[in-house]
């Protein structure tokens, strides 16, 4: 019996069957490259989940940890330590909001943020203003688990096990700008969205709406809050997706690579909304601690220091013109997307898009498949060119092999194109 095989027997008795894991044990990992039991290495291109933002085994993160480590690793948040501050002056300069609340996880700053629209709704009302607590989301959002998170959440497999839900969520239609005029008013408190929905597939809002969402708040008092938690933090080629628009929202949430691995989110809002919090109002026992924060410091540092920015836009749109470029060799790729290292690639088959993503792997390359027909592809920053041509040559491979198979499957029209957002 291999470690594996342990494993799996033991997890198979004593967890909870949330995932259907592949049969790899993976035991470290440098650079862009995993490496299983039996030291095969696998080309990661998702990245934890777009967390490993700089790859693994960096020597940047590796320091941090082993500095912070022997100096402290926990404190109360109800003293003082070197890391928040710091962190929050990084996080405020590169987003351009003015204050920070730092949370353990993705969807525990997403419900911070919901927390807070809530409660500027209410400072609000006692200054004499009309609004209500309705919250906008939008159809195919993804903002987190916990119970104000998967109620903002679109997709129903999501929800409705765990009905009934928080109430006062409506879900506009994507990039529908009268839909969105339509439902909107002054009983909104906020309009929630993604700038690029990572598990909706990879969609970029349009300019429009984006455009419409900002004056529609703006018009009533209500607040523009950014899920960045998947496409911030250099993700884009930029800090933060929203800045390709020139729009500032009131709130944004930022997590995934925040802290290279360690968990880490993060809240940050205009000075306006932080009128409506005060001590005792929300809290955590673990967010913002001195080992995460000294971690995330050196993630942001390392981003802007090896230009990994500019490596993200470069090496993306390279990544976007061979996945367009394929698109013109294979019929089943309907339509790619994307901005920087966070592409798609929307196959006509959902049925194809599940064996390609299994064919990646058998050439331990790693991808993941998401609202069913959508190859996506969420690398470490750190990727080279190399890195994409190889991963252009196992899809087409594996494009030429298996997509007649599928034809008269498609579930998709041909849209075709390169889709930047």
């Amino acid at each position: 019996m291999t470690r594996l095989d342990e494993i799996r027997a033991m997890e198979a008795e004593l967890l909870l069957p949330t995932y259907e894991r592949n049969p790899i044990l993976f035991v470290r990992g440098e650079g862009v490259y995993l490496t299983d039991e039996q030291g095969e290495k696998y080309l990661d291109l998702l990245s934890g989940i777009g967390v490993n933002a700089l790859g693994y085994a960096h020597p940047a993160i590796e320091e941090a940890i082993a500095r912070q480590s022997r100096a402290l690793i926990h404190t109360s948040n109800l003293y003082f330590h070197e890391g928040q501050a710091e962190l929050a002056r990084r996080l405020t300069i590169r987003t351009g909001l003015a204050r920070a609340f730092f949370a353990n996880t993705g969807t525990e700053a997403w419900e911070g943020a919901l927390k807070l629209a809530r409660a500027h709704a209410g400072l609000l009302r006692s200054e004499g203003k009309s609004i209500g607590t309705k919250f906008l989301a939008l159809e195919h959002s993804f903002h987190g688990r916990t119970y104000g998170s998967v109620s903002t959440t679109h997709k129903a497999k999501y929800r409705e096990p765990f009905a009934p839900v928080v109430p006062g969520v409506e879900f506009v239609r994507f990039n529908d700008v009268a839909d969105l005029r339509s439902k909107f008013s002054n009983e909104v408190c906020a309009i929630l969205v993604e700038s690029i929905q990572g598990e909706g597939g990879i969609r970029p809002l349009s300019q429009e709406f984006f455009a419409e969402a900002r004056a529609l708040a703006d018009s009533t008092g209500a607040l523009l809050i950014v899920d960045e938690i998947q496409a911030g933090l250099g993700r884009t080629g930029t800090w933060c997706a929203f800045q390709h628009y020139g729009i500032l929202p009131d709130i944004t949430t930022l997590a995934k690579p925040l802290a290279g691995g360690i968990p880490l989110g993060a809240i940050l809002c205009t000075e306006e909304v932080a009128r409506a919090i005060h001590p005792g109002m929300h809290g955590t026992t673990f967010g913002g601690g001195p080992l995460a924060c000294a971690v995330a410091i050196a993630v942001v540092d390392t981003i802007e220091k090896d230009n990994l920015l500019r490596n993200a836009a470069e090496v993306g749109e390279y990544f976007l013109a061979q996945l367009s470029s394929l698109a013109t060799r294979h019929e089943a790729i309907t339509e790619v997307r994307g901005k920087g290292l966070m592409v798609a690639a929307e196959l006509d088959s959902p049925d194809l898009a599940k064996l390609t993503v299994a064919e990646m792997l058998k050439r331990r390359i790693l991808i993941n498949c998401t609202s069913d027909t959508v190859l996506r592809f969420l690398p470490p920053l750190i990727l080279k060119r190399e890195h994409v041509d190889t991963a252009i040559a196992a899809l087409d491979e594996i494009l030429t092999e298996h997509a007649a198979a599928f034809a008269g499957t498609q579930t998709a029209p041909k849209a075709g194109g390169h889709n930047n957002g």
